[in-house]
């Protein structure tokens, strides 16, 4: 099973995956309207950073989940 299937998978049977899709796509909203600024402040370089940590962690633990899923496949065949 490709990558992109079980990720529709997982949007249809994990809530977990699901709820971080959709947090992922928010932080990346707010990180277009930084982009978006002609001057960023200190302080938003430092709100940049700390939404790019979020969207990693999220993108980390969406990974994790799909790895899980394809152990879970391997071991079920």
């Amino acid at each position: 099973m490709r990558e992109q299937e079980i990720m529709d998978v997982l949007r249809a049977e994990n809530e977990e995956f699901r709820k971080l899709e959709q947090e992922h796509r928010a932080l990346d909203m707010k990180l277009q309207q930084y982009e978006g600024k002609p001057y960023l402040t200190a302080e938003d370089e430092i709100q940049i950073k700390s939404i790019k940590k979020q969207k990693l962690a999220r993108k980390d633990r969406m990974a994790e989940l799909i790895r899980q899923y394809k152990r879970m496949a391997l071991a079920n065949n």
